[in-house]
């Protein structure tokens, strides 16, 4: 059985599941999804609702930290998977906990009540401002590799930057900046970000990762 991943493309949890699953080589079934009309079969799955979900033969994965792992165990050719453990886990759990509640209020304001996107925005960018830190020191956020901690928080720093090029760009982090451009630059991105129809029950499979 080759394993299916639903996906969303602009999702920054399924580009990084998308991102290792394509370092790794790894064969999927991709089934683009519609987050207002979710299929039953990846409901059926996880009931999270959320993507990315990798359905294997033996089990399913629904959190895209546990797919980029399963992937790099299976093959790992740029050592993304190596790195300080510690180090690693405390930069993902701030990108993911800290940095992502106040990104959404930034980019989302309308959708929360007594939000002030300015504040939010100046919250999310102490999380950036550590990140400019790190990478003044060197080329990638743990050391002079690149490695999985980089992939994963990317997208998400990304569409901080999206929110107001203007502000982005004058903001006081050129390291990141230069950092974000070049693995938004990468062919390997660009393969990931690739655009798909709506999958459907019945569709010829549509397999990832797409010929380089």
């Amino acid at each position: 059985m080759t394993p299916a991943l639903y996906s969303f493309r602009r999702c920054p949890y399924a580009i990084r599941a998308r991102m290792a699953i394509a370092v790794a080589g790894i064969r999927c079934e991709l089934r683009e999804v519609v987050l207002r009309n979710k299929p039953e079969a990846m409901l059926e799955a996880s009931g999270k609702g959320t993507v990315p979900v990798l359905v294997l033969p033996d089990r399913v994965l629904d959190e895209s930290l546990d797919i980029a792992a399963w992937a790099l165990a299976q093959r790992d050719p740029l050592s993304w998977a190596e790195g300080p453990v510690h180090e690693t886990q405390a930069l993902l759990q701030d990108n993911d906990g800290p940095f992502k509640h106040h990104l959404d209020r930034y980019k989302y304001s309308t959708r929360y009540d007594d939000v002030d996107p300015h504040d939010e925005r100046e919250q999310a960018a102490c999380f950036v401002a550590g990140i400019e830190a790190r990478l003044g020191e060197h080329p990638y956020l743990t050391g002079a590799g690149p490695r999985m901690v980089d992939v994963a928080i990317f997208p998400f720093v990304r569409q901080f930057a999206g929110v107001d090029g203007a502000y982005w760009r004058a903001a006081p982090f050129p390291h990141t900046r230069r950092w974000l451009e070049q693995w938004c630059a990468s062919a390997l991105f660009a393969r990931c970000m690739q655009k798909f129809p709506p999958w459907e029950p019945g569709d010829d499979p549509v397999f990832f990762p797409p010929p380089p």
